[in-house]
């Protein structure tokens, strides 16, 4: 359970230092850049190889080396795709603050239509995974420059404001641990992930409305594997989007997206964005 727990939020071990302090884009640690967002913070993210902009969104306790080594990952770059991988705020490279300013009224969000800004982003597709979907189901209402999106590894509990799940870790990260939580608060303190970060970004996760996302009129495919049940209906979710896809398939929330089969079906979707 601890690990169905764990992966729901993407971890990984690589919770890396905040990136360079430049007012522009500019070079960080080995691979990547770093902007300046809308708020000052320094936000990190890498950029590689040439042709179509896919955006790769990471999940909790976690950061954008999770998608590099993956099948999609590789099968993107092989395809003659640009792959662009941010640590969200909070993550990686990029900037933790402390306060809940810094979190609030959807910065996320507002961090990664800053990016596309910075690299001038006519069109791209973006791809989430578990909380990474969180965050890109309210991205698409925001950004008319997303072409097609594949939100993975979710269902459609993150719509309810006041989802439990969300309310349990945002407390567990802030000291009110439970039998459920305790372990991965013990695991993020053992990677040295920042806790008030992590509290920070539960607290203030986006949320997105059924209405809103009824809203979206570009291609959305939702992508999980048949065991992954802990985050609400994934049918459901495909069910809220007028153009709505759902890819079901082996796994769980542990191992989906690393899989041949989820880069397959993921990248039969985003190729099917050329023949539009």
């Amino acid at each position: 359970m601890f690990l169905r727990l764990l992966f729901f939020f993407g971890l990984t071990f690589g919770l890396l230092s905040c990136g360079a302090d430049a007012d522009t884009t500019t070079s960080s640690a080995a691979g990547y850049h770093t902007f300046t967002s809308f708020d000052g913070a320094k936000i990190a993210y890498q950029d590689m190889g040439e042709g179509p902009a896919v955006v790769l969104l990471h999940g909790f306790i976690n950061d954008g080396s999770n998608w590099v080594g993956t099948e999609l990952y590789r099968q993107l770059l092989l395809n003659n795709y640009r792959v662009i991988v941010p640590d969200m705020r909070g993550n990686g490279h990029s900037a933790k603050p402390h306060t809940d300013e810094a979190y609030a009224d959807n910065a996320e969000v507002k961090d990664l239509i800053r990016l596309a800004d910075e690299l001038n982003l006519e069109s791209y597709t973006a791809v989430g995974y578990s909380r990474g979907s969180i965050v890109l189901a309210k991205l698409l209402t925001e950004d008319q420059r997303i072409s097609r999106a594949v939100l993975g590894g979710m269902g459609a509990d993150f719509t309810n404001p006041d989802w439990p799940r969300r309310k349990q870790f945002a407390a567990a990260f802030n000291g009110a641990t439970t039998p459920e939580t305790e372990e991965a608060v013990a695991y993020a303190k053992s990677i040295g992930a920042d806790l008030k970060a992590l509290h920070l970004l539960q607290k203030h996760q986006p949320v997105t409305t059924f209405a809103e996302l009824r809203n979206v009129s570009v291609p959305v495919l939702v992508a999980a594997g048949s065991d992954d049940k802990d985050n609400g209906d994934p049918g459901a979710l495909e069910r809220m989007f007028p153009d709505g896809k759902l890819a079901r398939m082996p796994g769980d929330h542990n191992n989906t997206y690393r899989t041949p089969v989820f880069a397959a079906a993921v990248m039969a979707f985003v190729k099917a964005g050329r023949e539009d």
